[in-house]
């Protein structure tokens, strides 16, 4: 049976990328605990337009865990307190009546506020453009067995494209730092035959595009931990591996040209 909260949150309001933002206080009460996070800012909302008030703005799209766009820091912690669980999975059973929740926008440099609890996470899409493609043909697709891939990696390859782009990892890094993101969409291609082709250069020209945007990583392991798709720290390691492979044989190949 389901229970009904009574909840105070303390909410970050910033009304332009330029303009000073404040903590705001409201009562969220009558809150079923069967209700999702997010739908406890959507009845929050209501209220607050019911009253001729400006709602909240906070990133949403799919609500299933798998688009990234609805992170937020909830209590200091990405996504909350609910390890593997994204914003938008987060139930209110999780919290308690009578409960002060803080809820803020993704906190790192590379990631402005646009407006209240929406950030500008587009360093993630320049990484990605950098070199998060591999060359196909064209034509008729081939048979599913033409390339035969060893089970251990597809596996590996099916857990860093578990990565949805959410930007927890950089939010929960002291450092703010973007090797965890980054690791898991270099290693999902690298890791397969079809992206051999452009291993090392998709490694090095994603790598410096990284390093335009977010720190250093210094092995905190708070962006596996924050991570709700729990991807492994294994991957940075990976990419470390090919980044000095990488630039060892494009400096080859450079000099032969």
């Amino acid at each position: 049976m389901s229970k009904i909260l009574n909840l105070t949150l303390q909410v970050w309001r910033q009304p332009g990328p330029n303009k000073p933002g404040t903590f705001e206080t409201y009562q969220a009460k009558g809150i079923s605990d069967d209700a999702s996070f997010l739908e406890m800012l959507d009845i929050v909302n209501e209220r607050l337009i019911t009253d001729g008030k400006i709602p909240i703005e906070f990133p949403h799209d799919c609500r299933e865990g798998i688009c990234g766009t609805c992170g937020v820091m909830i209590n200091g912690q990405a996504h909350g307190h609910e390890r593997g669980t994204a914003t938008c999975q987060l139930h209110m059973r999780k919290f308690n009546d009578g409960d002060t929740i803080v809820i803020e926008p993704w906190r790192a440099k590379a990631f402005p506020v646009v407006r209240d609890l929406v950030v500008d996470r587009s360093p993630l899409d320049a990484v990605i453009s950098a070199g998060g493609f591999i060359t196909a043909p064209t034509g008729t697709a081939n048979d599913a067995n033409d390339i035969r891939i060893p089970k251990e990696v597809a596996d590996s390859a099916m857990d860093a494209a578990a990565c949805i782009g959410c930007g927890a990892c950089v939010a929960a890094c002291p450092n703010s730092a973007g090797q965890l993101f980054t690791s898991a969409k270099i290693w999902h291609l690298n890791s397969l035959p079809q992206g051999q082709a452009e291993r090392f250069k998709r490694t090095e020209a994603m790598v410096e595009t990284m390093e335009q945007f977010f720190g250093s990583c210094t092995n905190h392991g708070e962006c596996s931990e924050a991570c709700p798709k729990e991807i492994s720290l294994d991957f940075i390691a990976y990419m470390n591996r090919d980044y000095i492979k990488a630039k060892v044989k494009n400096r080859r190949m450079a000099s032969q040209i």
